[in-house]
This record gives C-alpha cells, structure tokens and sequence, in this order.
C-alpha cells in the first residue's frame, strides 16, 4: 500500500521496469483459508510452553504497528508474546489505522523519538501488513533510531492491486494507488536489518509482494504457514520474530533454517522468488 512520501529525488532507474502489475491477488481458496486464524490462537496457547523456553532477550524497545482496519488490540498477542521474552513492546497509540492519513506518518515519528530517547538506544519496528510499510519508511528516515525492521504479511513489493484490500485501501485513506514513483520507492527496503514473515497461503496480500529482492545482505524472507488475519499470533512466526529480535544489528546474519527448523521453515532469496530449502 502506497504511502505519501516526503522524498523529492526520482526512483531508481531499475525499479520503474516492475510495476508488479502481472501479480493477482490471492484466490478464493486462500481466502477462506482466513478463518483458521482462531485456530492459530488456539495453537499459540497450546505451544506457549514451549515458547517459553526460547532465550530471554535484550530488553530493548520494541514497536508494533498494526494492520490496515486494526488497532493496537489485535497486536496485544505478539506484544504480551515479547514482553514474556524480556522486551519493552509498545502499541502505536493511535487507534484503527485507515492508512498515512493527515498526521499519521508525524505521529510515528514522534512514537520513535519518544521511545528511543526513553530507552536511550535504537528500537526494533514490527508492522503487520500496512503495519510493515510505516515500519520499512520509518526505518528509512530514521536509522539512527532503528536497530531492525520485521514485517508480517506485508506487500512492500508488487502492486497494491495484488491484494484483497486495495479498495478498502483506497477507500477509507484517500490514497492514489497508482503513484509509480512512490511504489518505486516503497519497494527500496531500509538500510537496516530487514526480516520479512510471509505465507503463501495468505489469503489477503499476494505473497510474491512480501518478498526482498537479492542484491541486499541485510534482507531476508522467511516462509511461515499461517493466515494474514492470524500471523500476529502465529506459533511459527513468533518463532521467528523471537529469534531476529535476539540479535545485534552488527554481527546480524540471515535467519538459519538448517537442522529441525527445516520441517517449520523455509526462506526466498532468490531473483526468480522460488522458495528454496535450506
């Protein structure tokens, strides 16, 4: 989903080739597939002992935006999930969000400073869906502030026209869709450690629109099997997010899917988007 953009430079001459106009969004089936996100919660309680066992982390500050029609409620899960593994999560404060309305982008920015000058350090970004766009902008304005960014579901590449929520979107933000420029330019990722969570059983964001292109030593993508509406309190992405979080932006590495985590996971890097086993 597009955001206004504060830049005035001219994207990259190679990002103007992709619209991402060849992408459709998810199918009827993966649409449905939506409804076992209460199943996930049932699944998330099920295996919290488990949970409870991944190393304690850091402490450092954690910010958690929310979806497009979400408030800080339906990230409470994942927020209560990294305060039991010894982070400081915060909501965003700022009710429904209905896309970078009037203030909005200005309210995120404040949200960060506040955070960092309380902690005295870099914060981490978490955003689901639309969530991850405010996240990845914010990273790229402010990296002094960010230590790392990790997205749930969101369609950071592609076109807004390869999900089944652009005309809520449009809608209820006032936004253009089809501003090139600025999808150039959200698709850039930030300068940051950048994780991105996303299933191709996704039944709202075309999942090709959640993936770092190669070329970047600090992106990843990690494949999870979970719904769109579910992923913040998904068992295998909370796996995962737990695992990014413990680690120092300088000595970052990709996540590793080697031994037992194979059977859960999988990642993409490659220019064709193929899912590889690791």
């Amino acid at each position: 989903m597009p955001l206004r953009s504060r830049r005035t430079h001219p994207p990259e001459s190679t990002d103007r080739g992709d619209t991402g106009l060849h992408l459709v969004p998810p199918g009827l089936g993966c649409l449905l597939l939506e409804a076992r996100a209460p199943w996930e919660a049932v699944a998330m309680a099920a295996v919290s002992p488990w949970l409870s066992r991944m190393p304690s982390g850091d402490g450092h500050a954690v910010l958690v935006l929310p979806g497009l029609g979400a408030s800080d409620i339906t990230t409470l899960p994942l927020r209560r999930f990294l305060k039991q593994h010894g982070y400081q999560a915060y909501g965003w404060k700022q009710g429904l969000n209905l896309g970078p309305r009037e203030g909005v982008l200005e309210a995120c920015r404040e949200r960060i400073h506040q955070l960092h000058a309380q902690h005295g350090g870099k914060i981490s970004l978490i955003g689901w869906s639309l969530g991850g766009i405010y996240a990845r902008e914010m990273a790229k304005e402010m990296p002094d502030k960010v230590r790392g960014v990790i997205t749930l579901g969101t369609p950071f590449t592609g076109h807004p026209k390869a999900t089944n929520a652009w005309r809520l979107y449009q809608w209820v933000s006032g936004q253009n869709i089809h501003d090139e420029e600025l999808l150039s330019e959200v698709r850039k990722p930030p300068p940051v450690p950048t994780t991105s969570i996303y299933s191709k059983t996704d039944g709202i964001v075309a999942w090709q629109c959640s993936i770092n292109p190669p070329g970047h030593a600090h992106t990843e993508n990690i494949e999870v099997h979970a719904s769109h509406i579910g992923m913040c309190m998904n068992p295998l992405a909370l796996y995962a997010i737990a695992d990014r979080l413990r680690q120092a932006p300088a000595h970052w590495k990709r996540f590793d899917a080697n031994g037992a985590r194979r059977w859960f996971f999988k990642v993409a890097h490659q220019p064709e988007m193929v899912t590889q086993w690791y």
